[in-house]
């Protein structure tokens, strides 16, 4: 086994160095060898065929992956055992794969069977026990079973740090699981476990290696979240520098934060630089992954919703490839263009249906948005029911409650508003569990029950819910925050409403300065401000005035979206 086992190491070796495609030529190499050697059964052949199996995995070949994991553990059963180490590492390594592929309730399965088989051979706080508790974590997470999660973490980090030492990369790797959960939650610990792990890290490896950049990367993401853009910037710029340095410019990790920038600068109006990012990892990407690769969806995505709020409407057209349609239905549907939509909607779920069956739901939930703004109201239920189904994955997950929110809206446009607020009342219970009250997607669904009451009449309740999400939102993101800005010329619309024109007046000028400053002064929500502007003048009979704001957003909306988008003729 001289030769094989050379093959194999080296292909050990290139894959650790992310050379995958000469690692797999090995790999090959030394399963024929080993195969022709030993026969398909020996132990030695279900090494390279578990590893081939670890491989495809990381390329994304997950159906190849599939059949080296069941060839492996098929073999280890029947010459080891069930509860051999050898076999339950390929049970684990099922379970990332399965966790890979969305198949979440086969992947816990998985996991369960290799963390009992492990805590039977090993114990409690062996180190591959303590992986697989850590990978329990993980999946708890996906699935939306944030307080599962959180336990399986603790214990792993407890565990390790017993066994491996606080400053074990290993015990760093579940701190940064733990930032990674509590940021989703919307917890300032997040920033305490990212600065801990990145310390770590340094400590371990040095300020400039590779493996630190995802963490000042997601310390970059958390800034932004909590709109503290320029903390923000300063990460993106070291991890991109680290990233181009260690990786190449054309790395998917230095790509992605290439594409993180866009949305940065995107967020911060600096629509220029966020088309020069987003344009960089669309190359970058389709360098690497080839024009129909699905990673390119989302620059793709994040390009066109660009061109259409930049009044680029073309431009956003031309972008899309093969795996874009349902990206085109995106923009049909914002220049008003329903028909085409949702043929592009209908493309797209049947292409992804194909590809990636029937419980990948993306283009199922924007199909419910698509006929709600149609009017289509009966369709639209079905596929938030359908989507919401889908999503099952637990009722506090994050995206059912994105679903159960939608179903809100929904129904609120049927006039069904006792079933909007149950809707509202769901998903606002569930997010308070899972985030709590302060965090930016809980005050999201407070303020549609502000928007709700506003519509039943409730007008001293609504204005309460619209004070107290613009005090969150100023809290989490700053005054001049867009979010923060589209309440307070919610505030406006509802003093308006009120009678009470001067308190009107001020909320649509604050508005509408901040979203200039933001947004620029032909952006939509800056134009739809200037328009709110333009009926308060009227009502006040400033009748000048008013015909300068309307002249001002109708030219605004020609431009952003052409003269036949329905917003332009409602102008």
């Amino acid at each position: 086994d001289g030769v094989e086992q050379e093959l194999h190491r080296l292909g050990v070796l290139y894959e650790n160095q992310g050379n995958l495609d000469e690692a797999e030529k090995l790999y090959q190499r030394a399963l024929q060898g080993r195969e022709k050697a030993w026969g398909p059964d020996h132990t030695l052949t279900l090494g390279t065929v578990n590893n081939l199996g670890v491989l495809y995995n990381s390329l994304g070949k997950l159906d190849e992956a599939d059949k080296m994991y069941q060839r492996a553990l098929q073999g280890y059963e029947k010459a080891w055992g069930p509860d051999h180490t050898l076999t339950l590492n390929t049970v684990n390594n099922f379970g990332l794969l399965y966790s890979d592929q969305g198949k979440l309730d086969e992947a816990e399965r998985m996991y369960q069977r290799a963390l009992q088989g492990r805590e039977k051979t090993w114990g409690r706080d062996h180190t591959s026990t303590l992986d697989t508790v850590n990978n329990l974590g993980l999946l708890y997470a996906d699935q939306g079973k944030l307080d599962e999660a959180e336990k399986m973490y603790q214990r792993a980090l407890q565990g390790r740090e017993k066994v491996l030492g606080s400053d074990h990369t290993s015990t760093l790797d579940t701190i940064y699981n733990l930032g990674l959960l509590y940021a989703g939650q919307g917890k300032l610990d997040a920033e305490k476990m990212y600065r801990r792990a990145l310390q770590g890290y340094e400590k371990a490896w040095g300020p400039d290696h590779a493996s630190n950049l995802r963490t000042v990367n997601n310390l970059g993401l958390l800034y932004a979240d909590q709109g503290k853009l320029d903390e923000a910037e300063k990460m993106y710029q070291r991890a991109l520098q680290g990233y181009e340095k260690a990786l190449g410019p054309d790395h998917t990790s230095t790509l992605y934060t290439v594409n993180n920038f866009g949305l940065l600068y995107a967020n911060q109006g600096k629509l220029d630089e966020a088309e020069k990012m987003y344009q960089r990892a669309l190359q970058g990407y389709e360098k690497v992954w080839g024009p129909d690769h699905t990673s390119i969806l989302y620059t793709v995505n994040n390009l066109g919703l660009l061109y259409a709020y930049h009044g680029k409407p073309d431009d956003a057209e031309k972008i899309s490839t093969l795996y874009t349609v349902n990206n085109l239905g995106v923009l049909y549907a914002y220049q008003g263009k329903l028909d085409e939509a949702e043929k592009m909607y209908q493309r797209a779920l049947q292409g992804r249906e194909k590809a990636l069956g029937p419980n990948h739901l993306d283009t199922v939930h924007n199909l419910g948005h698509l006929y709600a703004y149609q009017g289509k109201l009966g369709e639209a239920e079905k596929m938030y029911q359908r989507a919401l189904q889908g999503y099952e994955k637990g009722p506090d997950h994050p995206l059912t409650l994105g679903v159960v929110n939608n179903l809100g809206l929904l129904y609120v446009d049927q006039d069904k508003l006792g079933e909007a607020e149950k809707m509202y009342q769901r998903a606002l219970q569930g997010k308070e569990k899972v985030w709590g009250p302060d965090h930016t997607s809980t005050l999201y669904t407070v303020n549609n029950l502000g928007l709700l009451y506003k519509s039943q009449g409730k007008l001293d309740e609504a204005e309460k819910i619209y004070q107290q999400v613009l005090q969150g939102y100023e809290k989490a993101w700053g005054p001049d925050h867009p979010s923060t800005l589209t309440t307070v010329n919610n505030l406006g619309v509802l003093y308006a409403y009120q009678g009470k024109l001067d308190e009107a007046e001020k909320m649509y000028q604050r508005a509408l300065q901040g979203r200039e400053k933001a947004c620029g002064p032909d952006h939509t929500s800056t134009l739809d401000t200037v328009n709110n502007l333009g009926l308060l003048y009227a009502a006040r009979c400033k009748l000048d005035k008013a015909e300068k704001m309307f002249q001002q957003a109708l030219q605004g909306c020609e431009k952003a979206r052409g003269p036949d988008h329905t917003s332009t003729a409602v102008k």
